[in-house]
């Protein structure tokens, strides 16, 4: 069987660039409307996509003061655009740090079935000290012991779906979704991930995760062919080469500072006070990404670009764009299809999570250009050949993980 291009949309508030609400022609509070997704849905499923996508965090961002956040909770817009679609998947986020196993199986797996068989977790562990303190914790908890959480959590939510006599799926459960690319979260992936949403800058370092993955399932006993590493991917398009360059330049114009700094303080781990826009990041602030708090994954990408390039902070700054740091790709539809068709057959990647620079604008480029480029290189499906999520991404059915009676390891509460 022709191996077959995977692509998502991520449908991330306004777009990825930390100055997109601010892009001109952008109602800037558009994803505070449950209008804005299921739009956005439709045009992706018009144009065969595999699933939309949607991040969430259990907190109030104090970000939100320079850009709009993901308003919306994501099973209650799932269940939306469920019903106002009838092939594309539906995959949302929700914390395995701050949630029940057992609700969670209940919540999602009912969504499964109402929706037929298209819905997918996207299982993430919760970082960051403002989402700690929301629950009555006075730090977060610690790395390694919130990844072994997530993955008996995981093994738990996914037994009680196995286990289901009623209510049952049409794909036999909803498929499981990780993003992690610290240690552990490579660990994890390899143990319970069906699809990994990554983060890498660089095809060769891309095609030794992938392989790194699929080489780990096996030794958990999986079948490698039934994992899917779809890396996130940034997209700025244009109809020319200067066109597409004058929309990034614009959207770089419009990037609030402020947001871009606090942002990549947050990565870093370290404030950026003081520091000036023509200075570089001090190396001695800078630790091994596996020792970092908070997202080890967005450290590691961000660490290897002041390695390699070693830019200034405002270089820094501008080359992010405040999108978090997954790769940007600015060009033609024909450049961008370029680029994804050189990760695809080298073996970097099984697809990509899209997110777009702009929404809704920036997707309705890339569905309307980008997508019939690549169904015209026979890259990218045309109709949809079934109704599942599994179906979309040529995914079997799992056995189902053997699960200790042993209850869920709870999070040390740190504090009050």
């Amino acid at each position: 069987m022709t191996r077959q291009l995977h692509i998502n949309v991520n449908i991330l508030n306004a777009g990825v660039f930390g100055g997109s609400w601010r892009f001109p022609g952008t109602d800037g509070i558009a994803s505070y409307t449950i209008d804005h997704y299921t739009s956005i849905a439709r045009k992706a499923e018009q144009a065969k996509l595999d699933a939309v996508f949607l991040a969430d965090g259990p907190s109030l961002d104090p970000t939100v003061r320079h850009r709009p956040g993901n308003n919306l909770e994501p099973t209650t817009v799932l269940a939306r655009i469920a019903a106002q679609t009838q092939h594309i998947g539906l995959i949302g986020t929700l914390s395995s740090s701050y949630n029940d196993p057992v609700e969670v199986a209940r919540r999602l797996g009912d969504l499964d079935f109402v929706s037929g068989g298209r819905f997918g977790w996207n299982v993430v562990t919760t970082a960051g000290p403002i989402a700690a303190r929301n629950f009555g914790r006075s730090t977060e908890p610690e790395h390694g012991q919130r990844y072994l959480r997530a993955a008996e959590f995981t093994e738990a939510v996914v037994a009680a779906w196995a286990a289901r006599t009623v209510h049952t799926s049409p794909q036999g459960r909803p498929v499981v979704v990780q993003a992690g690319g610290s240690s552990d979260g490579r660990r994890l992936a390899s143990r319970i991930g069906e699809v990994i949403f990554s983060a890498d800058q660089d095809v060769e370092h891309a095609r030794a995760f992938r392989a790194g993955i699929r080489a780990g399932a096996a030794e958990f006993g999986r079948d490698p062919e039934g994992v899917v590493v779809l890396p996130g991917l940034s997209t700025v398009v244009g109809s020319t080469e200067a066109e597409a360059k004058a929309r990034r330049e614009l959207l770089d114009e419009v990037l609030p500072i402020a947001y871009a700094r606090n942002r990549l303080a947050g990565q870093l781990g370290f404030s950026l006070d003081g520091l000036a826009d023509d200075e570089p990041i001090p190396d001695e602030l800078l630790v091994d990404p596996d020792e970092a708090g908070g997202s080890q994954t967005f450290y590691r990408v961000v660490k290897a670009i002041i390695d390699r390039d070693r830019p200034t902070l405002g270089q820094l700054l501008k080359k992010l764009s405040g999108g978090g740091g997954h790769r940007i790709v600015t060009g033609t539809p024909e450049q961008i299809a370029d680029d994804i068709e050189h990760w695809f057959t080298t073996g970097a990647a099984d697809g990509f999570n899209v997110m777009p620079d702009v929404l809704p604008s920036g997707f309705d480029d890339f569905a309307d250009h980008v997508i019939p480029e690549l169904q015209r290189r026979g890259l990218f499906r045309t109709e949809y050949d079934g109704t599942t999520l599994r179906g979309h991404l040529g995914l079997g059915l799992p056995a189902a993980p053997a699960v200790s009676r042993r209850p869920v390891p709870q999070l040390e509460v740190i504090g009050a």
